[in-house]
């Protein structure tokens, strides 16, 4: 891999031989950030350990710290103390930039309507580009003032913030589940239980127990009612209790996992081990895994490991990823080499990304030469491989960290393709093209 010139863009060697490697990404951003609210929101010192730190979780970081909570960083041991408040704000007021991290502004907004003041959330300009109305309404349907001070239903926002008084509210089919984790985690506080009824079919609902599950871990049981004959989640009650400190260890990151799980299944007789992420994970995009497994790659899917070898052989699938849409660029990566079709159902929640995620496939994807058809609502995505071979191209990534990350797969099996700006996968796994030259080699990460 070679990096040209002064832009940071790199160009991706084809793998020549098989490999055998141990990989261990970078902590969860989605669990890092979670557990950095719930540890600034519990009572007492909590340390969290194999914290992510890039860019999204640096946003999070630096918000806790405005906010005026006690937080300190050891690099080195990957671990963050952080001097919890008991449902407090410290800071009656605070100007929170939160970078292009959804997870961030989301979670910061929902936080800040326990505090009592002003606080202004913004970033960057693609940020201002993002939805936010849904999760403004569910607030104020809860009692919170929320005002525009740009576009209405965008960043940046202003809490005028004197508690979260709480209730009961209605939540159907959401742009993003990160609307619902960031009610559910401020929502112990509310001066009222909170509970929350479902309709319809949930979006990413995998992310949203991840955080009820981490709730747990810091002492806060929600509880979730179910449809007997289905199972299906009615509604959620939020209990008034207090989040406990905690010593907690960050799993590591299942989406950063999923590009070196398909980069095994992409190359005929590699193997990929995973530590550290299996059937227990909180996480639901660990379950990519069984998706190149139907594929066609072989797969060994432990309690807490997973491990991915490569037949030579993949089939295009029809797979609904409405529960892990931060892996589908992966998969559309890995189609373009499989045998037939891929179709990828339930990503219309790609359109509100870090980019326009369903654009950017079918500009990236055309130039290797795929065909790929987008249903007329956005929700359904068909790839077809290209005849011939992948073609070279210099694959724009639109300051989309999962662009870089999937396109570069396709640069290891086909000579000639070159990510532009690779720099924006600083955004979840700064070292993730050390890492893959270390896999190159038959090494660990």
């Amino acid at each position: 891999m070679n990096t040209l010139g002064g832009m940071s863009d790199v160009t991706i060697g084809p793998f020549t031989r098989p490999f055998k490697a141990a990989v261990t990404p970078p902590g969860s951003k989605s669990l890092t950030n979670r557990a950095l609210v719930m540890a600034a929101l519990a009572d007492g010192q909590s340390t969290l350990r194999n914290v992510l730190f890039a860019d999204d979780t640096a946003v999070m970081l630096d918000g806790l710290r405005r906010l005026g909570f006690g937080v300190e960083v050891d690099r080195g041991a990957k671990a963050v103390r952080v001097r919890g408040e008991g449902g407090a704000i410290p800071a009656s007021s605070a100007e929170l930039f939160c970078g292009n991290s959804g997870t961030t502004i989301r979670f910061l907004t929902a936080m800040c309507s326990l505090g009592r003041g002003w606080f202004r959330l913004d970033g960057v300009p693609r940020m201002r580009q993002r939805p936010i109305g849904e999760l403004v309404e569910v607030l104020k349907n809860l009692g919170v003032r929320i005002k525009y001070l740009g576009g209405e239903g965008f960043p940046p926002i202003e809490v005028l913030a004197d508690g979260l008084p709480g209730g009961i509210l209605r939540y159907g089919e959401a742009q993003s589940s990160q609307y619902l984790s960031a009610v559910l985690m401020a929502s112990p506080y509310a001066k009222h239980e909170v509970r929350v009824d479902l309709e319809g079919r949930q979006t990413s609902w995998p992310y949203v127990a991840m955080t009820m599950q981490l709730m747990d871990s810091f002492g806060v049981l929600v509880e979730v009612l179910r449809e007997k004959l289905t199972g299906r989640p009615q509604a959620i009650v939020v209990p008034q209790e207090k989040y406990r400190a905690a010593d907690y260890a960050v799993e590591p990151d299942a989406s950063g996992a999923g590009y070196f799980l398909a980069l095994a299944a992409l190359h005929e007789g590699s193997k990929v081990t995973i530590e550290g992420l299996g059937k227990r994970s909180l996480q639901g995009d660990v379950g990519f895994a069984d998706v190149l497994h139907r594929m066609g790659a072989d797969l060994i899917f432990g309690g807490d490991f997973v491990t991915m070898m490569g037949t030579g052989k993949l089939e295009g699938i029809d797979v609904d990823l409405l529960g892990m849409p931060d892996m589908a660029q992966t998969l559309a990566v890995v189609a373009l080499f499989a045998d037939g079709p891929t179709t990828m159902r339930g990503v219309h929640t790609l359109r509100v990304k870090e980019t326009d995620r369903v654009a950017a496939l079918a500009n990236e994807l055309g130039k290797l030469g795929a065909e790929v058809e987008v249903g007329d609502d956005g929700d359904v995505m068909t790839i077809t491989p290209p005849e011939g071979g992948v073609r070279p191209a210099a694959i724009d990534t639109y300051d989309d960290h999962r662009m870089a990350m999937s396109f570069a797969l396709a640069g290891t099996k086909s000579a000639g393709v070159t990510i532009r700006a690779a720099e924006c996968v600083n955004k979840t796994y700064p070292e993730f093209f050390a890492d893959l030259e270390r896999v190159r080699r038959g090494g660990g990460a």
